[in-house]
């Protein structure tokens, strides 16, 4: 393996994502993530220096509107969860 010159190396392009067998699931996987996240991550609201307690209130409030899209797929999936068992439970005990 050559390394080549350390002290002036060359940069080529980034890394590309490998070619995959269904691409249409993974251009699907892609839009869910875009369309659940579309912004950037806040990252001058994270300040890893400073102790938990250094965060305010208002950039708590900021990450949580950042991830509020997860946090709706939580609750749905929760919900769903606990609903769809309980459902099948009384439709299999009373056999409507």
């Amino acid at each position: 393996m050559e390394l080549g010159n350390i002290w002036k190396p060359t940069y080529g392009p980034g890394p590309e994502a490998p070619g995959s067998s269904t691409p249409g699931l993974v251009a699907m996987a892609h839009g869910f993530l875009r369309l659940v996240q579309p912004n950037a991550l806040p990252t001058e609201l994270i300040n890893f220096e400073q102790s938990q307690s250094g965060f305010s209130q208002d950039n708590i409030n900021e990450l949580l509107l950042y991830e509020l899209g997860f946090l709706v797929c939580v609750a749905i999936g929760v919900l769903l969860i606990i609903l769809v068992p309980l459902v099948g439970c009384c439709f299999c005990c009373c056999r409507c």
